[in-house]
């Protein structure tokens, strides 16, 4: 059931008010004056967050920022807690407004919360409805609603189309990426024909299978093969133009240990591509219809983990970007362009600093757009990575940080002087 259903309340058709710079400023060591401003759009005592790097959390007009928000931290969610959904107004002095909620959630990417590409007030998240894993869509101008039968990943460019894994089978084998509430219903089979990855309709709610786990286990090669191995698929991304998907094939080892192909498909599940073959591939984003950077290791003579440029096809590895410079462990995305790529880190150092950060493709030059302490009880499932998200008018860069002793908030980070002036 929605909870919104009062008419215009965002008041999309007013003139904007004027941004405010004002705020809580965020918690940094020993804040240099050369990072870009930076304000806490959050406040406690609730905690709120985003998720993944890789979904809109900005509506169009850059002006509004998704959110959602949970009164704890640091354990595993039970299949009864609800996290909130709403949004911060930047124009309005960063005001919250609660529109829904949802019990289908985890803490690394949330559940699933993003504006539809190509609507201007519609957005959607995951939910669970009595038996099932759902998805909600809502018009956050109107407050009308609508429910899909069937749990979303990623949408396309033109919003029509979604794709999924199966977050049950995710909760078995990877906890802090699923969700709780419903058990995997093959648990006892390594590679079942009946899951894997579902293409669904938006428009209609219909879903299919167009993957199934039997069938990626037997494309290709499986780097380490060995008895007990248990498939799954996680991370899937849609292309620009909408025309193929990413996803990651992963298996775990009984014990415990895990290994991933990168694979890319037509939305019908056909024209399968192992683009990544060598069992070592992790965060990625496509840079353009026939390009993706992503990280891996043991290639071109780096047998580190490093950002490696693929083109779309079997073994596609085509270069390293930003050797030595470019983290090889952070969440990537390209700017609007593609002359910049935003990334960040994972703690660093006694002090456990994560350092979001920004290259200049053609100079290779990289800043540094902050510094966000990490306190050492965020660790594991429930750790807080900063997986920064662009605005569509590459202003802003928003990260999920705790602040102080409110736990984790939303941070808005400016980046416009550092784009411009470079």
């Amino acid at each position: 059931m929605f909870h919104v259903n009062r008419r215009g309340f965002l008041q999309f058709g007013l003139a904007s008010a004027a941004l405010t710079a004002a705020g809580r400023p965020a918690l940094t060591a020993d804040k240099p004056t050369q990072y870009p401003p930076t304000r806490v759009i959050t406040k406690g005592p609730r905690h709120h967050w985003f998720g993944y790097y890789d979904k809109l959390q900005f509506d169009p007009s850059s002006r509004f920022v998704l959110g959602m928000e949970v009164p704890f931290e640091h354990r595993s969610p039970a299949a009864d807690d609800i996290i909130k959904i709403g949004l911060v107004d930047l124009e309005d002095n960063d005001r919250w407004t609660e529109l829904d909620q949802s019990i289908a959630w985890n803490w690394q990417q949330g559940c699933m919360l993003q504006w539809i590409p190509g609507e201007k007030s519609k957005i959607l998240w995951n939910d669970r409805d009595g038996d099932r894993f759902v998805c909600r869509i809502l018009d956050v101008e109107t407050g009308n609603g609508r429910t899909i039968p069937h749990p979303i990943y990623s949408v396309s460019p033109d919003g029509k189309t979604a794709v999924t894994p199966d977050f049950r089978r995710i909760a078995d084998v990877r906890p802090g990426y699923g969700y709780t509430g419903l058990k995997d219903p093959y648990t006892d089979d390594l590679a079942p024909e009946e899951t894997g990855i579902f293409r669904v309709d938006l428009d209609t709610g219909e879903s299919k299978l167009i993957i199934s786990l039997a069938d990626i286990a037997k494309i290709g090669e499986i780097p380490n093969s060995q008895p007990g191995i248990k498939h799954y698929f996680n991370h899937l991304l849609f292309s620009p133009n909408g025309e193929r998907f990413i996803a990651l094939h992963r298996w775990r080892y009984p014990n415990g240990s895990r290994l991933t192909r990168l694979i890319t498909a037509k939305p019908d599940g056909s024209d399968i591509r192992v683009v990544i073959p060598n069992g070592y591939a992790s965060h990625f984003i496509w840079r353009d219809p026939q390009h993706i950077l992503s990280q891996s290791k043991n290639y071109l003579g780096n047998p580190n983990w490093g950002d490696f440029l693929f083109e779309d096809r079997d073994n596609g590895i085509l270069e390293e970007v930003g050797h030595g410079v470019l983290d090889g462990g952070g969440h990537l995305s390209y700017l609007p362009g593609n002359e910049w790529i935003l990334n960040d880190t994972y703690p660093k150092g006694a002090e456990r600093m994560q350092i979001p950060h920004l290259y200049h493709v053609e100079s290779g030059k990289r800043i540094d757009i902050g510094k966000f302490h990490l306190p050492k009880e965020y660790t594991g499932e429930w750790r807080v990575d900063t997986h920064p998200r662009f605005s569509p008018n590459s202003q802003y860069v928003c990260i999920d940080s705790p602040h102080q002793n409110e736990g984790r908030q939303l941070h808005l980070i400016d980046i416009s002087e550092v784009i411009h002036s470079s």
